[in-house]
């Protein structure tokens, strides 16, 4: 071993490709998947029924008569809904589609006769059952707002498909309904009644066991989410905490994001000795962990073999954001996985840090300025502030967050003021009681937080370093207050034993610099505009320019995943982890702040600045 990163051990070997999808699941979930297209076609439209596509789907669960196509929608619905599931090898998915195909071959034989057709929907059962053993995974997080979220999604699904419904008969129609008539027949039919559209023929019946079986299966599957066993989304236990602060006290020194693993919103895995561990959120699926293990880096195999294991058993897609070069190689090495340079880490070191010469000049004179104003800054350690201010602190920089969606997961610790976070450090800004405001001198009617005007904090990394955590501050103030703190942090370090202060996280930062240069290349220029572009909503390009104020030395940051198909996934994944995109259903103002957090702490006030873009 050498360069203090451990070989690869003979447990590793054995998972060197981690729990890359097996073949049999991937083709029978888009079997399912194409069947279900089928299936609802064949429901809905008469002419599907006339076409080349229907010698095929006539064999499928479903077809010609009123209960044949409630039953083809039925099918088709839940093969889709199971598709995924199946995909991932859940054992509740195969449990449903084991149950659902022998059932449509019995209901197609005894309504149409059809043995082909039974024996299609058996022959599509076969394989399910002869390769039960590839279908163990547990099942994912889960809450009973899936219910819910599952009654909105598939009413509005089922209110659409029941609009295709009603008007995929356009010559049996009787009249012309409008499409409020249309809708009120839909509406009427999801709960089993007749609507006021009339059609020649059976076809009436036909529409209304099609809307009748939308409306049983929403029904279904909403209580069915409601009363089965919820599994919670794992959490920072007590004791899990105790031991990753105990890791930190030791190895803590390592990694400038390790203090964030004491996030209460995530699980963790501990390596067989107990002196490593890998601590991870799960979000749609992608089982995410951020930075290095932390602990002893001659365990981290032991820890990240458990991810890994976890990650199998549970058909999650693992992935790594923002881990060190080092921590880099270790898991390309203990599991096969790929590594791509995610941007870059801006580090300070404070005996290298003066504001004189021309590269500080506009940080210079921007500070002057804001002290000129009649600002001034404390530096200090929480421990050391009283709770009537940490309260005030607290409610300020809740107020101060600009968005209603909490942000944070890889460089937020979601909290400020906790008793165990004693050694974090705070900086705020202060308003002068009678500062010149304009050309002369007044007094400003103190805001809500008094003279507060903004806040910096920081986590702890290791014993002489500290890492950025959020930057909040009043609407109001004058412009350049985080780089008035940073300065004043920077200023204060000294006297409180800081050698290192871990700013903002820039993603792309490489190509935004290379990209800008004389001699760049057409597609690097052009990989740059598309960065610039998204910065509006990103972040992207502001934060890479704040940081380079400062003069930092940049630390590249990777992201660790299994195969390039899956970085849309795990990026969409981070986007929510970090609060960019939320596609949960939106809960009313008093839901979402007083919900219990995994273990909630009196003091825990989930915050978030712009630590990450």
């Amino acid at each position: 071993m050498s360069g203090g990163v451990p070989g690869r051990s003979s447990r590793a070997r054995r998972i060197v490709h981690g729990p890359r999808p097996e073949a049999v699941p991937a083709l029978v979930g888009r079997a399912c998947a194409v069947v279900g297209v089928l299936d609802i076609a064949a429901g809905v439209f008469p002419r599907f029924r006339h076409s080349r596509m229907h010698a095929l789907a006539e064999v499928l669960p479903g077809s010609l008569g009123p209960f044949a196509a409630a039953l083809s929608l039925s099918v088709g619905v839940l093969l889709l809904l199971l598709a995924h599931g199946l995909k991932r090898r859940k054992r509740r998915a195969w449990r449903a589609a084991v149950a659902l195909l022998p059932a449509g071959a019995v209901s197609q034989f005894v309504y149409r006769h059809s043995v082909i057709g039974a024996l299609i929907s058996l022959a599509l059962f076969v394989p399910l059952v002869l390769h039960r053993d590839e279908f163990k995974a547990l099942p994912d997080p889960r809450s009973r707002w899936r219910a819910l979220a599952n009654f909105v999604l598939m009413s509005a699904g089922s209110l659409a498909l029941g609009l295709v419904v009603v008007s995929a008969h356009p010559k049996r129609t009787i009249g012309d309904p409008s499409l409020a008539d249309r809708i009120t027949h839909v509406l009427y039919g999801l709960f089993g009644f007749e609507g006021p559209v009339d059609y020649e023929g059976s076809t009436s019946w036909t529409v209304a066991f099609s809307l009748g079986a939308l409306g049983l299966i929403t029904a279904v599957t909403t209580v069915y989410l409601a009363f089965r066993p919820e599994h919670p989304a794992a959490h920072l236990t007590t004791e899990d905490e105790v031991r990753l602060r105990a890791l930190l006290e030791k190895h803590g020194a390592r990694d400038s994001l390790g203090h964030f693993a004491l996030r209460r919103d995530k699980a963790v895995v501990f390596s067989p000795s107990g002196k490593a561990a890998v601590t991870y959120r799960v979000v749609s699926g992608v089982m995410l962990a951020s930075g290095d293990p932390i602990g002893d880096v001659e365990a981290w195999p032991g820890a990240i073999e458990r991810f890994m294991d976890e990650a199998k058993a549970h058909s999650w897609t693992p992935a790594v954001m923002g881990c060190s070069e080092t921590g880099g190689e270790v898991w390309t090495r203990e599991t096969g996985l790929d590594a791509l340079e995610l941007g870059d880490e801006a580090v300070v070191d404070v005996a290298d840090f003066s504001l004189a010469g021309r590269a500080m000049r506009n940080v210079r004179q921007m500070v002057k300025r804001i002290e000129r104003a009649g600002y001034e800054t404390r530096v200090r350690r929480i421990r050391d502030l009283g709770e009537a201010e940490l309260d005030r602190i607290r409610r300020a920089a809740e107020d101060w967050r600009g968005t209603d969606t909490e942000r944070g997961f890889s460089m937020a610790l979601g909290r400020i003021g906790d008793p165990t976070d004693g050694d974090c450090l705070i900086a705020t800004a202060h308003r002068i009681e009678g500062a010149a405001v304009g050309d002369g001198w007044a007094d400003e009617t103190p805001g809500p937080y008094g003279d507060l005007k903004a806040i910096l904090h920081f986590v702890p990394w290791g014993t002489d370093g500290v890492s950025l955590d959020l930057m909040r501050r009043d609407r109001s103030a004058d412009p350049g207050m985080n780089e008035l703190l940073i300065v004043a942090a920077l200023q204060a370090a000294p006297k409180l034993g800081i050698a290192r202060i871990s700013l903002n996280f820039a993603m792309f930062r490489s190509a935004l610099a290379r990209g800008e240069k004389i001699g760049a290349g057409p597609v690097l220029r052009a990989w740059r505009g598309l960065l610039v572009f998204l910065s509006r909503w990103f972040q992207i390009e502001s934060l890479y320019k704040f940081n380079a104020k400062f003069q930092p030395r940049w630390e590249p940051r990777f992201v660790v995943y299994r195969a390039s198909g899956d970085l849309p996934r795990i990026g969409l994944a981070a986007m929510q982890a970090e609060g960019f995109v939320n596609l949960a259903l939106p809960l009313p103002r008093f839901l979402r702040r007083g919900a219990p957090a995994a273990r909630p702490c009196p003091h825990a006030v989930a915050e978030r600045g712009v630590r990450a873009a």
